[in-house]
This record gives structure tokens, C-alpha cells and sequence, in this order.
């Protein structure tokens, strides 16, 4: 057996006790957190067959972005034992204050900030995205509908409204309104009716 293979089962050895000890304390009877699990399943492609448990114990144990969503969601992003055990680096930061409903997923979220008033339903993001406010005043955030996704390095800034339903295009700049049901591209923006596409 190879160096990596000894790595591998010396990793499930040590995070499996502890992934199987959160998910009873923590998912099991949270509804949040089941979104969260459940949408992850789906867009990362998981096997659908095995029970929530096993879902969730593979996905903390082998995905750093899912590990660091649930560590934030039970407030437990600055423990030093969980992130010594599950991920040893803030690949993003979500500002406390931001409320984000259930479903959310992130891939590869390195310089990612969100500070919004509240992020719908199943929202998927990707690196270099600026959630945040206009002038340097926590008054003017913005709001976030249902089943929105984003590109890399998107900049969503001000107190504005982005409505359900949107896809937000790779490196575009929103800083006003987006009705729902639309695509979002550009610099300065096109915005466009999904059914129209």
C-alpha cells in the first residue's frame, strides 16, 4: 500500500467518529442544514442512493467548501480543534450578520465575501465574488432572492434587489435592481429574460 492510501485511511479513521458525532448533534433535525446537504448532493453529483448520514459525513470528510459552509452555519468557523480536524484555512467569509436560507452551496469560494441583508433559497456561488454595501455603510446591502447562482469574480454591491430565479454571468458588476426570472452578463450589464434564452 502506498504513502497516499495510508493518508487516506488514517483520514477517515480520525474524521469519521467526529462527522458522524456532528451530524446527530447538529443536521439530523435541522431543516437548514438538510437543504444545504441535500443541494450539495445534487449539484456536486453525489451518489443519490445513500442516506443523508453517509452524504453528509463523505462531504465534510473530502469537500473543504462544504465543511467551511456547515462549520459557519453552526458558528463554528474560529474553533481551532474543528479547523484543525475538517479545513485549516477560511476559503471565504461570510459576515455574521448575513442571513442565507437553506440550500446554499459554493464551489471553490477562495476571496469570496458575502455581507448581504439575506440571500435566498439555494444559492450557488464560485470564487471572487464581493457581496457587500455602497460607501462603506451596512445600510445599504443587498438582498438576494430564491435559486440564485453566480460566476467567478462577480461584484454585487448597494442597497439593491435581485429577484429569484437569476443567473449572474462570469465577472459582471451589478450595482441595481434584477427582476426575477432573468440572466445577468457583462460589464456594463445586459440583463435578459430567461425564457427568452
Amino acid at each position: 500500500m502506498n504513502i497516499s492510501k495510508y493518508k487516506y485511511l488514517l483520514k477517515l479513521v480520525l474524521k469519521t467518529p467526529f462527522a458522524l458525532y456532528l451530524f446527530n448533534k447538529y443536521v439530523k433535525n435541522n431543516k437548514v442544514l438538510i437543504e444545504d446537504l441535500n443541494n450539495s448532493v445534487i449539484l456536486k453529483r453525489e451518489n443519490k442512493e445513500a442516506s443523508l448520514k453517509k452524504h453528509f459525513c463523505f462531504l465534510l470528510i473530502h469537500n473543504n467548501d462544504f465543511a467551511f459552509i456547515f462549520f459557519w452555519r453552526i458558528k463554528k468557523t474560529s474553533s481551532p480543534v474543528w479547523r484543525f480536524i475538517f479545513f485549516e484555512k477560511y476559503p471565504c467569509k461570510i459576515f455574521k450578520s448575513t442571513i442565507i436560507d437553506g440550500g446554499l452551496v459554493c464551489f471553490h469560494p477562495f476571496s469570496s465575501v458575502l455581507n448581504a441583508k439575506c440571500i435566498g433559497k439555494n444559492f450557488v456561488f464560485r470564487n471572487g465574488l464581493t457581496i457587500g454595501n455602497k460607501g462603506n455603510n451596512n445600510e445599504l446591502l443587498p438582498v438576494i432572492g430564491n435559486n440564485v447562482e453566480v460566476g467567478v469574480n462577480v461584484v454585487i454591491i448597494g442597497d439593491i434587489t435581485i429577484g429569484d430565479n437569476v443567473l449572474i454571468g462570469a465577472g459582471t458588476i451589478v450595482t441595481k435592481d434584477i427582476p426575477s426570472n432573468s440572466i445577468v452578463y457583462g460589464n456594463p450589464i445586459i440583463i435578459k429574460n430567461r425564457t427568452d434564452e
